[in-house]
């Protein structure tokens, strides 16, 4: 194999977790999302969207993993970047929900101010927050297994998901 061929291959395998977390992940928040818009004449994102936003969200991760500022704590014990991870992730979370709806707003109104204001208006705030809570509980789970799995290693990580288990160690 050539040195690109590897490097690609590496990157690929290195996507597919967080990408396929994101993509399951995300299906929940559009499900959700379908069912409080049910009525309302707004429609939900579609699969294809989903998985856009999955690839993206995916590398993302990826890009993010490669800053020190990311991976402040590594000898410390897990919380603390279960919980810096989290939270850098959440307001990232709260920063993209929000612009998604303003871009919405934006094309209504065809300005920048007045949209942000109509979306201020009209924005159903429980929903929005409703949609935050799940995400923040799916990037918790998501942070809290990419440190699991950090610490403990990919492969044994593995072999206690799907076997063949360890043999126990006395």
């Amino acid at each position: 194999m050539t040195k690109l061929s590897t490097t690609l291959k590496k990157e690929f395998f290195e996507l597919l977790p967080p990408t396929i977390f994101f993509f399951v992940a995300l299906h929940i928040v559009t499900f959700v999302r379908a069912l409080m818009l049910k009525g309302t004449g707004i429609s939900p994102l579609s699969s294809i969207s989903v998985a856009v936003a999955a690839l993206i969200l995916g590398k993302a991760v990826l890009l993010a993993d490669m800053l020190p500022a990311i991976n402040r704590f590594p000898d410390k014990p897990l919380i603390y970047n279960v919980a810096w991870k989290t939270l850098i992730y959440l307001l990232m979370s709260v920063l993209i929900h929000y612009i998604e709806r303003l871009i919405e707003f934006w094309r209504l109104t065809g300005s920048f101010i007045a949209g942000n204001e109509k979306l201020m208006s009209e924005m159903v705030w429980p929903h929005f927050w409703a949609i935050q809570i799940i995400l923040f509980v799916l990037i918790a789970i998501y942070c809290t297994m990419h440190e699991l799995v950090r610490v403990i290693g990919r492969e044994k990580v593995l072999r206690i998901f799907f076997g063949p288990m360890p043999a126990p160690q006395v």
